[in-house]
Parts: C-alpha cells; structure tokens; sequence
C-alpha cells in the first residue's frame, strides 16, 4: 500500500512538473522519515499550477473526489493519499504563495519540513531538521500557531510521542491560547494519540499541566495534583504522580488489551474518586470508597470527551474494580469470590492488566509472578466454569416452569449457583426448589 500510494505520488508530480508545477511531501510524512519512524498518512502540496491544471491532472489517475475544493483539498478515489494546495492567512488555497509561506503556516518546525516528491531535496525554511536532532518542539509563527488552538494538544501529544521537549517560548505561547472552544472530538482524538503511540502517555499531560491547560478539558486530573496518599502503600508521591505512573505502566501492556484505548483510560481515570475521598482517620491517610466515587466522576469527565457508550460502560466497570484483583490475592479469596468478579467484570483480561499497572503505578518493584500466577489459575478455573453445561431458561420449561414474573429471578439463582460451581444437574432441582419456594410465598400472600 505505502509502495502503490509512492508511485501514484510520483506519477502526479511528474505530471504536474510538466505544467510548471511541484508536489512536495508535507508535514508528519516527512518529519517521520527523517526520524526513521513509519507514517501512516502521506500528505501533498501542489505548487505552481492553477486548479484547473490539477484537477485535469487527478482526472488521468483516477476518480478524482473534492473533499473540499474552496479549501483547494482533494482525494483519489481508493488512493490514501492527502492532495492539497498551500493556503493563505484567510484558509483560502493559493498555489502560488511560494514555500516560505506555505511552510509559516504549519505550526510546528519539524512539521514544515518539505520534500521534493521527485528529486527528494528537503526544503528547510525554519530551522525544523536542527530541532529535529535537538528533540526539541517549536512553534514556527507564533499568529499562524494560534489560529487553530488545537495546536496546544497537538504540541503535548507529540512530545510524548517522540519524547520531545516543548520550546520554553511555545510553552508560553499555548498557555496564552484560548482552547475552550475546541470540539471535543478533536481533544480526544489528540489524546487517544498520546494513550495509544506514546511509550510514555505521561509527558502529554505532564505537558498540559506546564502550560497551565489540564483545566480546561482535563479537570479531574488537574484535581489529582498535590492530594496525598499513605507513604507506605505509595512511596512515589501523590495521586497525579500514580496516576501518571499507572498509565505509562498500562502503556507497556496496552498491546496485549482486548480494548487497548479502553484500558488506557481506564488507567487514567482509576482513582478519580480520591480528591473527593482522602482523609485522615485515626491519623492515617485513607479513601474509603474511592474507587465507587470514582465511577461516577470517570464518567463524566469523558462523557465530555465522548459519547461512545461502551467506552464510557467499560471504563465505569474498570474503576468499580480496579483494586480487586490484587487485593483477593493477598486476602486468599476462593474461587466463587473470584468468579463473581470476573462475571461482573467487562473484560476479565484487561482487568488483570489494570490491576498489574496499578501495582507497578504504586513503585511496585521487583516480581509480580506470585500475584500474577494466582490470577492467573483462578481466572483459568473461571473459564472452566464457564464452559460447563449450566441451566438455561429451556430447561426451566422443560421441567414445566411457565415463562412469567419469577423466570428472571430464578435465572439469577441459577447462575449463582453456577458461579459456585455447582454442577447442572445439581443447580436445576436446587432452582426448582427455589421456583416451589416462590410460589409457596405468592399463594400465601
């Protein structure tokens, strides 16, 4: 794919070339190849040749689709490629502004590196390869940077990703920047970028937190800062330091998540509850229930983030739970505890991921094996259970049990009794006596 979407780049500058134009790889595309890093999208600019000329030119290779052509934006049908013409100050297209302003407008150094399609020569107007090699993040125009506030995100999810610092200058820029107004679906797509690409998701809100903007669509975690956790279960420091421990701890082990996302933010969103819970009771810091307080912040702070339900369902549960598997460890919980927790659990795999970056977010160190292999024999036996005959609504009829009222609640009892391991057979006249037990009650009532 990256081969084929190469050569029609080529072949569309070759013909471009032949009007008096040029086509230039723009932006992540080319800081990404110089950084030796693989990059998902290929962005063109076209230089030099009217609209006209290019969309004679896209029609020669392809269903030429305008994605939004008063912007001077456009597509290949079935080709992943990015085509557009540079823009004025207004947002208008302008193929003829020249380089140097087409590269002012982007809004960091790195990313107004260009490449010459054909000849690969990089045009450099801003200094973006010295950055590169300093690790360092610089806004190019400080009028052009702040036309689009989402570049504030933008600037701290890519410091985490490439570990990069941010300029002391452009730290100061964004924290004059207004972001209040962003759509939130343009905030969170920043910050699944920082959760699912940084090694270390951290530095993105370490970032925000520098610039003086967790406030303004992070709340919650600016809350965390500076509430205090009992130093012997947490040595590393307050519930901002964990938290962002736990998620880089989470960050190692998101590969092996059924939701990766999902995991992350549950991660960053684990103790919520403890700003609102922490106090000193017989001259120890506890926070008693902040795991169920918890629940009800995570969901609202990204309920503004996002309206994805499952996510929001997911990332509750998580919360309720996170303590859990590691706690029954050390309480050498049976296994009916354990089946309840894992039947009530969302994801019984990505709980124990959670529980094990807890763990290391605490400066856990040295072996996790002896808590790991306990959960991992009992979520094993939790699978066997389940793979069992159990006793299912058919069977309740079969036995002449008529569909009503009680059926739901008898199936509940049954499933209890399959969480206990009780083998079907057994658990279908225990769920009969218990459908005799009803009845005895409602006909004395």
């Amino acid at each position: 794919m990256q081969e084929d979407r190469a050569k029609i780049a080529h072949i569309l500058a070759e013909k471009v070339a032949r009007e008096g134009g040029r086509v230039y790889y723009v932006g992540g595309c080319v800081r990404d190849k110089l950084l030796g890093r693989e990059s998902k999208d290929i962005d063109l600019e076209v230089h030099g040749v009217t609209e006209e000329t290019l969309c004679a030119v896209l029609d020669t290779l392809g269903e030429l689709q305008t994605i939004g052509a008063s912007f001077g934006i456009y597509a290949l049908k079935h080709v992943d490629l990015d085509i557009a013409f540079p823009r004025r100050e207004d947002g208008k297209a302008d193929p003829f502004i020249g380089t140097y302003e087409a590269a002012r407008r982007r809004d960091l150094t790195v990313n107004s590196l260009l490449e010459d399609v054909l000849t690969g020569e990089i045009t450099d107007h801003f200094r973006g390869r010295d950055d590169m090699e300093k690790g360092i993040l610089r806004h190019v125009d400080a009028s052009s940077f702040v036309t689009d506030p989402l570049r504030v995100y933008r600037a701290a999810q890519l410091a985490a990703r490439f570990g990069f610092d941010i300029a002391d200058e452009t730290v100061e820029l964004c924290a004059e920047t207004d972001t209040s107004e962003i759509a939130r679906e343009r905030v969170f797509a920043e910050l699944e970028k920082a959760l699912l690409m940084a090694e270390r998701p951290s530095v993105f809100f370490e970032a925000l937190r520098k610039m003086n903007k967790l406030d303004t669509h992070f709340s919650e975690l600016n809350r965390l800062i500076g509430v205090p956790q009992p130093p012997e279960h947490h040595p590393e420091g307050d519930v901002w330091v964990h938290t962002m421990m736990v998620t880089d701890a989470a960050a190692k082990l998101r590969a092996g998540a059924e939701k990766p996302l999902y995991l992350m933010l549950s991660a960053l969103c684990h103790d919520l509850g403890k700003p609102d819970t922490t106090e000193i009771i017989n001259g120890r810091l506890h926070s008693i229930h902040h795991e169920t307080v918890g629940a009800d912040i995570a969901e609202a702070f990204l309920s503004r983030l996002t309206g994805e339900k499952e996510l929001l369902r997911y990332v509750r549960n998580m919360t309720e739970r996170h303590m859990l598997p590691n706690m029954m460890v050390y309480d050498g919980a049976s296994q009916k505890s354990w089946n309840r927790l894992f039947d009530s659990s969302v994801c019984p795999e990505d709980l124990l991921l959670l529980a094990r970056a807890d763990y290391f977010g605490c400066g856990g160190v040295g072996s996790y094996e002896d808590k790991s292999t306990v959960q991992r024999e009992r979520i094993s036996a939790f699978y066997d259970t389940m793979s069992r005959p159990y006793v299912m609504g058919r069977d309740l009829i079969a036995a002449g049990l008529a569909p009503g009222e009680d059926f739901a609640k008898l199936l509940a009892y049954a499933h209890k009794l399959r969480l206990a391991g009780v083998d079907k057979q057994t658990a279908l006249k225990q769920t009969l006596g218990e459908a005799r037990s009803i009845g005895k009650k409602h006909r004395e009532i």
